[in-house]
């Protein structure tokens, strides 16, 4: 009799296994396969040891994670630290205004250096020439181990070309500038400035806010007397932005009295390319200079052959980029002419001098650029500049009547000043012009509408 006996077993699947029999003597006999039984001792171990290692490498996790909550106070500390100390630096980075300047362009500007240096020697030997000599020796040697190293303070050694290049630009000019002035300059630094010695509203009334105006300058061995000289006064238009008119006065009488004026054009009109932006603009000798019109071009109107001619210097900021600014910034004023004893000047800013002044002198006749300094005071920080006597000076917002003389840069040494406070006074809050003239030695303002001088003491 054949049974069939049911046998439930494990298999590797889980299913139950149907075992068949045979009954024999009373008894049941079958012939079962015990290894479906056998348990996976190898699996099983293998899974335990994966459940191990998962459980020490989350205890390791655990772990870390728990150092890094302890340590991510100080994590953040750090960064606020050093996110404040980038801080002052953001506004460079964020114009562009920083690029480093590589070790071929070092060794170019030193060959250039030690050139002008080693020429300048030769011609007019003296012991400036000849320290100069030496420190451009020194930087050199600084250059030349730098090209061996990994690191460096790039920062420095530019600091070190630009008091270099101030000194090798001021042996340069100083000699024919100040020994063949007769003792104008003998006592050059100011030790004081006058209340207002004239005191008059534009004659184009105040509502123009923006604007120049002075006596024509010349330079002092060129009229003595200041005879012939005339006033003029050279309003703004358009968002106090533009103009293309210079009226002039022939004598101090008339300008006060505001009659017998003449207007000169030198310009169809203000939009036109040769017009007047900003109010940089100064009259030296038989020439207007201004800054032309939505352009980084200089300007130079002959009021004899009523023939404008233009100058282009690299890189010079125009068109707002930096204008005066200390507490109220005075729009379009990027470019500044300057008149004194030693000839025309423009001030301005560069990105390379990362918006720092820069000091052109410039041949009046010929329209280009002589030579060039370059300091360390970032122009948006000052509301306005002037030149006396080769000596580039520097105003601050004290208040509404008040202004201060604070800086001043000698560009026979290339040496600056911040340790000045000469007073200067005034009717409103902004100065749109602040310029001097060498032949009767005044300062003249164009001071929100009004018209201000003062006499420079020294």
């Amino acid at each position: 009799m054949l049974l069939l006996l049911l046998l439930l077993t494990s298999t590797s699947n889980g299913d139950a296994q149907r075992i068949p029999g045979l009954k024999k003597d009373d008894s049941c006999s079958c012939q079962v396969n015990s290894s479906v039984w056998a348990f996976p001792a190898m699996k099983f171990e293998g899974v335990l040891q994966l459940v191990q290692d998962c459980g020490d490498s989350l205890q390791n996790l655990q772990a870390q994670v728990k150092l890094s909550n302890e340590r991510l106070p100080e994590i953040q500390a750090t960064i606020e630290n050093v996110t404040a100390r980038l801080e002052p630096y953001q506004y460079l980075n964020d114009q562009g205004l920083y690029t480093a300047l590589h070790l071929r362009q070092l060794a170019n500007e030193l060959r250039g250096l030690e050139e002008d240096i080693t020429s300048i020697h030769q011609d007019k030997p003296s012991d400036q020439t000849q320290k100069l000599t030496q420190e451009i020796g020194k930087v050199r040697k600084e250059v030349d181990k730098m090209h061996l190293s990994n690191t460096f303070n790039m920062k420095t050694v530019k600091e070190k070309l630009r008091s270099l290049k101030n000194g090798v630009e001021s042996c340069r000019t100083i000699p024919e500038v100040f020994i063949s002035k007769q003792g104008v300059c003998s006592q050059r630094i100011m030790s004081n400035i006058s209340p207002p010695v004239i005191t008059k509203i534009s004659p184009y009334g105040k509502s123009y806010t923006s604007g120049s105006w002075g006596r024509q300058a010349k330079q002092v061995m060129e009229d003595q007397e200041g005879s012939g000289v005339f006033y003029w006064v050279q309003p703004l238009v358009n968002s106090h932005r533009l103009g293309n008119t210079v009226r002039r006065y022939r004598s101090y009488d008339d300008f006060m009295a505001s009659k017998n004026h003449e207007d000169v054009s030198v310009a169809p009109s203000y939009s036109h390319a040769n017009a007047i932006q900003g109010s940089g603009t100064v009259v030296y000798g038989e020439a207007v200079f201004y800054n032309c019109y939505y352009s980084p071009e200089l300007c130079r109107y002959d009021l004899q052959t009523k023939v404008t001619t233009r100058l282009k210097i690299p890189d010079i900021g125009t068109n707002n980029e930096f204008p005066y600014c200390y507490y109220n910034c005075k729009d379009w004023t990027d470019t500044d002419f300057a008149a004194d004893e030693t000839g025309l000047w423009v001030i301005y800013s560069t990105r390379g001098n990362h918006g720092n002044l820069v000091l052109s002198r410039l041949d009046s006749e010929a329209f280009n650029v002589t030579h060039t300094w370059t300091t360390r005071l970032f122009k948006k920080s000052v509301t306005n500049a002037f030149m006396v006597c080769g000596i580039l000076y520097a105003t601050r917002y004290i208040d509404r009547f008040h202004e201060e003389v604070f800086y001043a840069f000698d560009t026979a040494t290339g040496k600056d000043d911040n340790t000045l406070a000469l007073p200067l006074e005034k009717i409103e809050n902004g100065v749109a012009s602040l310029s001097y003239n060498p032949i009767d030695r005044q300062l003249y303002m164009y001071n929100d509408g009004y018209l201000l001088s003062y006499q420079a003491i020294f």
